[in-house]
């Protein structure tokens, strides 16, 4: 099964006097030789600090500006590999090279969906994600977090957790298949790694274990809309009782309900004090817990304000994000 990645790896490699920035791009330009990587492609996937490109290239990737100062240590190199093949002797250098530092990986992604599964890129953002998959369809989604630059690699090699828990469980739950480069650099799906190593990627860290290229998850259903509320209570609006009284009741409450509370300090007048808000998502039209006697209003929200709106599932995350 032949899949292309645009993946980026950064070796963040320690200024150790045994190591130089050229020996580093050296053994890589090696290394890829040895691996039978035409000249003409490595020099399209390698980038040493003299290529003129280079700064382009890792300012294009840096998601968070305050890893993009003077003080912040640069990349040796920049490695773009472009298919499953790039990638081995990415990790065979990196194995030789262990002592003086360690590597990271980004990637933009292509999703494809097929049926109720998708495979996606390690390197995909989650919100890259949902939005690949409400283009195909508003009825079909996946449990993960709500923060829309989270990468989609690091979400799932940890567990993975998001407004859909309460319903669908985590993120890794939900992944029954993967492909990873070993340290060998062997290129393995998850019959040919075993069920061990398949079990130890879905939640114990991926990188543990090798460099994770692609995954494949089974999307869940939901309903053609949803409903979201955002209710702020300060600490003269009753925001101590109403989280006290969340605590009781939010192991009773339905599991098509996700609830979130954000507890934050605030300055009013001058003066310190806290917030609390309490962010929500039913899978469902409002109309339906309300009508069933359900227990939020005995947190003290008025209904009015509670659930006023209502948006598919895409759109819904698009109001929790901001």
């Amino acid at each position: 099964m032949e899949k292309y990645f645009l993946l980026l790896f950064l070796y963040f490699l320690n200024a150790l006097a045994s190591t130089s920035q050229c020996s580093v791009y050296d053994s890589l330009v090696q290394c890829f030789s040895e691996n039978k990587i035409p000249a003409d492609q490595i020099s399209k996937i390698l980038y040493s600090p003299q290529n003129p490109s280079f700064t382009n290239v890792l300012e294009s990737y840096i998601r968070n500006r305050r890893f993009n100062v003077s003080t912040t240590r640069k990349p040796n190199t920049i490695i773009t590999p472009t298919a499953e093949c790039h990638v081995a002797p990415c990790e065979i250098t990196s194995l030789r090279n262990s002592e003086s530092g360690s590597k990271s990986a980004a990637a933009d992604t292509i999703t494809s969906l097929d049926d109720q599964t998708a495979w996606v890129q390690s390197g995909a953002l989650l919100g890259e994600l949902y939005y690949r998959i409400w283009l195909k369809s508003n009825l079909l989604g996946f449990p993960a977090g709500v923060c829309p630059t989270v990468g989609v690699g690091g979400h799932l090699s940890g567990g993975g957790y998001g407004n859909m828990i309460r319903k669908y469980g985590l993120s890794v739950d939900h992944v029954i298949d993967a492909v990873i480069v070993d340290a060998n650099g062997r290129v393995l799906d998850r019959k040919s790694m075993g069920e061990d190593l398949f079990w130890a990627i879905r939640g114990g860290g991926g990188a543990s274990f090798g460099v994770i290229l692609v995954y494949r998850i089974n999307l869940v259903p939901v309903p053609p809309n949803v409903t979201v509320f955002n209710v702020q209570k300060s600490v003269d609006q009753n925001a101590i009782d109403a989280v006290f009284k969340y605590q009781q009741i939010v192991d009773t409450i339905d599991s098509d309900l996700f609830i979130r509370v954000l507890l934050q300090p605030i300055t009013v007048n001058n003066t310190r004090s806290v917030r609390a808000t309490f962010i929500g998502l039913f899978l469902g039209d409002a109309t339906v817990i309300i009508n069933h006697g359900f227990s939020i209003p005995r947190i003290g929200f008025e209904k009015t304000r509670l659930f006023r709106k209502k948006l598919d599932r895409f759109r819904s995350l698009l109001v929790q994000f901001r």
